[in-house]
């Protein structure tokens, strides 16, 4: 195989020729005099010919040199030129951002922002895999994942965006025809629906707001799903009570469709959270993905500020 041309030589040489000194190519380049006379005196040797007359006052260049003076300074442009390039296209979100987040959450939190972000940035595609069991981003190449738990996996980057209420919540119908519970012991009567997703599915374990009490109570939900989403039909209909994280029913508490209980007792938040694959370096197209969720979910009206 041939040997790589030496273009620092070259680019070296192009310096020298135009400033006539090799302190002034030197001072341009941010090098020692000695590198740019070893450049120099490498490049003559790999050629076979003299390109600088040198004497200690006066340094000029020899007929070879004159002949590829023009091109190394060409040379060395066009480097410079491609070199601006590729930096400005390094900064320039491009390519494809693969993200990972929660079925519901992605759907309802998620998909309606790519429109804009696509209209932002349009050389970069998304790639949004929904799934609601956890996925190990680093070995299904993902450079974002949203999750809705604690994180304690040190083997990735994680900032914490904004916790979420789970709200007990019924149809206005149906608290009408069953009443409406203060405490948790009054569940025992009421229909549930369950999210089997929650700590302990089997048991809603409440904290008081306005007190130290803690109570358990054990749950047999009518419909029982490890999505929330499946349960609002029948919460709307009227078949139960369930706690639904609030960013799911945000907008049906704000139609009426559906209204919050026993306020004064609370399961749980949950932590909204970003993760990303331990990295020292982040490219331009996930840090604007990364800008843009934690710009809407952070302020989203669901969406507890930190403490």
């Amino acid at each position: 195989m041939q040997n790589l041309p030496d273009l620092e030589a070259w680019a070296i040489f192009a310096r020298v020729a135009e400033t006539g000194s090799f302190a002034k190519a030197a001072d341009l380049f941010g090098i020692s005099q000695p590198t740019v006379s070893k450049a120099i005196a490498r490049l003559e040797q790999r050629l076979g010919t003299m390109l600088l007359y040198r004497t200690t006052r006066k340094l000029s260049l020899t007929p070879t040199g004159e002949l590829l003076r023009n091109r190394a300074v060409q040379l060395l442009a066009n480097a410079e030129v491609f070199e601006s390039e590729a930096s400005a296209l390094a900064l320039e979100p491009h390519g494809v951002v693969r993200v990972n987040a929660p079925t519901s959450f992605g759907l309802l939190h998620v998909a309606p922002l790519l429109p804009a972000f696509l209209e932002h940035h349009p050389s970069v595609d998304v790639d949004l895999v929904l799934t609601d069991h956890p996925i190990d981003i680093v070995l299904g190449g993902f450079d974002v994942a949203i999750r809705l738990a604690d994180m304690s996996d040190s083997s990735v980057s994680s900032r914490r965006i904004c916790a979420v209420r789970r709200q007990l919540v019924a149809s206005p119908a149906y608290l009408e025809r069953h009443g409406r519970p203060v405490h948790p012991r009054d569940l025992e009567r009421h229909a549930t629906l369950t999210d089997t997703s929650l700590p302990t599915p089997e048991y809603w374990r409440f904290r008081s707001t306005t007190s130290d009490d803690e109570y358990a109570v054990p749950v047999r939900g009518r419909v029982r799903s490890n999505n929330a989403d499946v349960l609002l039909p029948s919460l709307i209909a009227g078949h139960g009570l369930a706690f639904q994280p609030e960013f799911l029913v945000w907008d049906a508490l704000q139609r009426g469709e559906l209204e919050q209980v026993m306020c004064d007792w609370r399961i749980a938040d949950i932590d909204v959270n970003l993760i990303t694959p331990p990295s020292v370096v982040r490219v331009p197209r996930v840090t604007a993905l990364l800008d843009l969720l934690v710009t809407h979910l952070a302020h989203a009206p669901w969406a507890m500020a930190e403490s």
